[in-house]
């Protein structure tokens, strides 16, 4: 039952915040002042069910420590897709052509940021977290990445390759970050910094919606596999051997501290604290 509570707030607000930032997508300070304002409302909904439902403090959304994890987080996110451009860049199939828009860049950065701090709390805050006290970290990884891959069958150019690629490098990586750092705040921004360098920086489609207009002009073209074609990068096997070497990194990291749930123990993992990357 209080998974519904906490399903059911999160997207309540979702869905007002949504159709806000929607309602003023083509101007862009407005959609930046939106998108931060959805994104602290969020994590405020989501703060106050987890005490109403779990009779608790929502440690992994802690505000203390929160702008040092979303910080390492978002090195991590923008480092990973730079990666993938970086490559894509030196075998001829990325090239910038100029300079794109500041302003578009700030739109996208609070519509980008109003999306991860969304999915993340939907995502892995309620469903992976809720869902690993039944099954374990490693089913409830599976399930859950999988769940989050499919989703985005939904969009403008999916492909179930799409879906898929979008299950292994983000669905399983960052329930896997969660896993490893019990903190939403870390996967926050492991979320942002890629979809923010993808679109904001880079001008590249995001997840198949379509093309953006970011700090950097850019064109794309080679093969599917390569470059994700109209899904964009996210459906190149690049971002796939990324995500999942980071997958099996901070999985490592879990097991190491003590953070992996078992199946069938019944326990959560991490529930009084919210660990901190390596320093």
């Amino acid at each position: 039952m209080r998974f519904v509570w906490q399903f059911l707030t999160v997207m309540a607000i979702y869905a007002l915040g949504g159709i806000s930032v929607s309602a003023v997508v083509e101007n862009d300070w407005l959609t930046l002042v939106l998108g931060i304002v959805v994104a602290i409302l969020i994590v405020l909904g989501y703060r106050w069910v987890v005490r109403r439902t779990e009779h608790r403090p929502a440690t992994d959304a802690a505000w203390k420590g929160a702008a040092s994890r979303t910080g390492w987080g978002v090195l991590i996110g923008v480092g990973m897709f730079a990666a993938v451009i970086a490559i894509l860049f030196a075998s001829g199939y990325y090239d910038v052509i100029g300079l794109g828009s500041v302003t578009g860049t700030l739109g996208l950065l609070g519509f980008m940021l109003a999306a991860a701090v969304t999915e993340e709390v939907v995502y892995r805050g309620v469903l992976f977290r809720i869902v690993e006290e039944h099954i374990g970290t490693y089913l409830a990884l599976a399930l859950t990445g999988l769940v989050f891959g499919l989703s985005h069958l939904f969009n403008e150019h999916a492909t179930l390759w799409g879906a898929i690629a979008i299950a292994i490098e983000a669905g399983f990586m960052l329930a896997a970050v969660y896993a490893a750092t019990r903190s939403l705040w870390v996967a926050i921004g492991v979320h942002f910094g890629w979809n923010f360098a993808a679109a904001g920086i880079f001008s590249t489609v995001v997840s198949g919606n379509g093309t953006n207009q970011g700090l950097l002009e850019g064109t794309m073209s080679g093969p599917a596999l390569l470059t994700g074609g109209d899904f964009g990068p996210e459906g190149s096997v690049y971002s796939v051997a990324f995500g999942a070497l980071l997958t099996l990194v901070f999985l490592w990291l879990a097991h190491r501290r003590g953070n992996i749930v078992p199946f069938g123990s019944r326990r959560t993992a991490g529930a009084d604290s919210a660990a901190t990357l390596p320093r």
